[in-house]
């Protein structure tokens, strides 16, 4: 007997017994865990019609009595068949299942049924292949498998739908005991359904309208609680304190003034928004995005000097050694003629633009406060990293950093108040992301490219044209062009069938360019092997550089004017449009080529949007509706993805609505005194998620 949603799933009747072992896989252990597992799709078998309407190459649902059910064995290929004659009152069909004989135990002549699939001409005879079946009883009046919208759920090993679907059926009057955390003048002023409703008819909707109504409140749900720990944490930060950043404009003005180039419209806005939140004791919690090569760079460094002029110190941590390393070296440049003190900090190199004796003095000057800047990698959170005056922390690519790495470096201070924390990406957010995955964030956009960029040809390459755009590639590096060759794997995959880097190299240098200088490039190489890979390259000792896509972030080659993706079909809209950043940063024409064998139409459909569009913001909200957010802005990393079971974040209007729901229950109480629920709901929520 079921009494309570705490009830184990192993004592929910036989089916649940055999069944929860595979369910515990999913997480699912209890019957409320159960009524929060949600189907993915819907069968809509809810039309039933008459057997003389039915037309071959459609699916259907019929209700007949079972004439004749027998086994027998397929004459050709000797597998066991059971095959039956379903008739109504208008005419008879066949049913055919494959190697399931105990149906003949389970169905007999007479019994009344239901049937849903898909119905087959065969040699001019009507037949259901495989299809659903449901008796019909005077005890079952309401089907759970045909004759309705049927739900279809995830499954593991050793799971059927069937199994899943009646040991729901079992529990979901349970939904009634679920307690609506959600206070009633929400559900009323967003026309909600009740939360035990929403969830019967997720699982088992009596038409597409309760269907609909249902998803629209439990993503609802999904988004509130994300957007509530956003506007939570957003509150949280603005109650501490941190270093007020005094604007020194004399020295800002000179310091933009020696620059070799003019500053954008789109840099000069977003600049000065950092600033002007830097002369805040608030801390500020900004997020800058712009296009690949958009020049985020120069706009920190805006931030840098007022910080480091104020006698304060800055942190710059980024996602890998190669980057951290080509930050230091462009950011020493850009303050050649400036008393600012720099190190580099990661576990390979650790060094300075001031004389020191070892590494460990980086340790002692930073902790004393002589050093401004310390660019590095997750080095810069070890313990034996103290900062003495940190007031600025800036992360590169911060989607590849989670949760706690960002926290970290955020608390490496010890006067109480906390560092100004400016991230940056050069994927470009779409909006409805960065309003909940970001929601805690403020947001800067670099919205133009610098003067004399050219667009990139972007050009997708098959098999046959591949010698044409190898003699093309040949001609541009004897006018002393360069370029990259991006290979999705190190080691051959015959199992993917994607070109292996190691492989892609030696055809490249003994077979397609023997006389050029070719580097290889994968994330197997120790730190200095990949610095004199990139070294070699920089200085145009050679000339093709083969790569994994440890080169896809902040790389920065003026004279690689080409980029060659192979199996371009197997990276992401955002990925594919990372690598082609790494060209077309000088005023030189740059070209990006899109290799594939692939014949799958999604496939070239994903890269015919990335050859059309040259602007990221629009990409990533096309790669948003062909991929969804996964790992492509990193919001596994932040626990974001596991919470989003039914919510899209292309749900623009319940995005919308949530957050306004949130918004005006922590102005009316932000410590959610007075909505207990919520504070449960909330603590639960972050229980389950893995933040990090």
């Amino acid at each position: 007997m079921i009494v309570s949603l705490e009830h184990k799933i192993e004592n929910i009747t036989a089916v649940g017994k055999r069944i929860a072992p595979a369910l515990k896989k999913l997480g699912v252990l209890t019957a409320e865990d159960l009524l929060n597992y949600f189907p993915f799709r819907y069968e809509d078998w809810s039309r039933v019609k008459k057997i003389e309407e039915l037309e071959g190459g459609t699916t259907a649902t019929i209700n007949g009595q079972i004439e004749i059910i027998q086994n027998k064995r397929s004459q050709w290929k000797k597998r066991l068949v059971t095959e039956a004659i379903v008739s109504d009152e208008t005419e008879s069909v066949k049913a055919v299942w494959f190697h399931q004989p105990y149906l003949t135990k389970n169905l007999r002549p007479g019994d009344h049924i239901f049937l849903s699939g898909k119905v087959e001409d065969k040699n001019g005879e009507l037949q259901f292949v495989h299809p659903n079946y449901e008796k019909v009883s005077l005890y079952k009046q309401e089907m759970t498998h045909t004759a309705r919208i049927v739900p279809i759920y995830s499954l593991t090993k050793s799971l059927t739908e069937k199994q899943l679907r009646y040991v729901m059926s079992q529990v979901i009057g349970l939904s009634n005991y679920l307690k609506d955390w959600l206070p009633t003048e929400i559900i009323k002023k967003n026309n909600l359904l009740p939360l035990n409703q929403a969830v019967r008819q997720i699982h088992f909707p009596d038409n597409q309208q309760n269907l609909n109504r249902a998803l629209e409140r439990i993503k609802f749900d999904e988004l509130f609680m994300v957007q509530l720990r956003a506007g939570l944490a957003k509150r949280a930060l603005q109650q501490a304190l941190a270093q007020k950043i005094e604007f020194k404009e004399k020295e800002t003005k000179k310091f933009v003034a020696s620059l070799p180039y003019s500053l954008t419209k789109a840099q000069k806005i977003t600049g000065w928004e950092i600033l002007k939140d830097l002369e805040k004791n608030k801390p500020m919690n900004r997020l800058l995005e712009g296009d690949v090569g958009s020049g985020k760079t120069i706009v920190a460094c805006l931030a840098i000097l007022n910080t480091a002029l104020n006698a304060y110190q800055t942190g710059y941590m980024a996602p890998t050694e190669i980057l951290a390393r080509q930050h230091y070296e462009n950011i020493t440049k850009l303050f050649r003629d400036w008393p600012i003190k720099i190190a580099l900090l990661t576990s390979a190199d650790k060094r300075a633009n001031i004389e020191i004796k070892d590494d460990k003095e980086i340790y002692k000057l930073i902790a004393s406060g002589k050093l401004d800047l310390v660019i590095g990698t997750h080095a810069l959170i070890q313990s034996k990293v103290n900062f003495n005056k940190l007031a600025l922390v800036i992360i590169d690519e911060q989607h590849r950093f989670g949760v706690g790495q960002r926290k970290a470096l955020k608390q490496k201070n010890n006067d109480g108040t906390i560092p100004h924390f400016l991230s940056m990406t050069a994927t470009p957010i779409p909006r409805s992301l960065a309003l909940t995955a970001y929601g805690d964030l403020d947001l800067s956009v670099i919205n133009e490219m610098p003067a004399g960029r050219k667009e990139i040809k972007t050009e997708i390459v098959p098999p046959e044209k591949r010698p044409e755009k190898y003699q093309f590639v040949l001609e541009q590096i004897k006018i002393g062009r360069q370029a990259f060759v991006i290979c999705p794997l190190i080691d051959p995959s015959d199992k993917l069938g994607v070109k292996a880097v190691k492989d892609e190299y030696e055809k490249l240098d003994k077979k397609i360019f023997p006389d050029l200088a070719i580097g290889l490039m994968h994330g197997k190489l120790k730190p200095q092997e990949k610095e004199k890979v990139m070294r070699d390259f920089l200085e145009q000792k050679t000339k093709i550089l083969v790569s994994t896509p440890v080169i896809e972030v902040g790389i920065d080659v003026p004279n690689s004017t080409m980029i060659l993706i192979e199996s371009a079909e197997r990276f992401g809209l955002a990925q594919l449009h990372q690598f082609r950043g790494r060209v077309g940063r000088s005023s030189e024409q740059s070209y990006c080529f899109l290799f594939t064998e692939s014949n799958n139409v999604e496939a070239i459909r994903r890269l015919q949007t990335l050859a059309q569009c040259k602007n990221g913001f629009e990409l990533a909200e096309r790669d948003l509706e062909f991929r969804g957010p996964g790992e492509v802005y990193g919001i596994r990393q932040s626990g974001y993805n596991d919470q989003l079971k039914v919510a899209k974040l292309t749900d623009y209007i319940i995005i919308k609505k949530s957050k306004t729901a949130v918004e005006e229950i922590l102005n009316q109480d932000e410590k959610l005194n007075q909505y207990p629920l919520i504070r449960e709901r909330l603590k639960k929520f972050e229980l389950e998620i893995h933040w990090e």
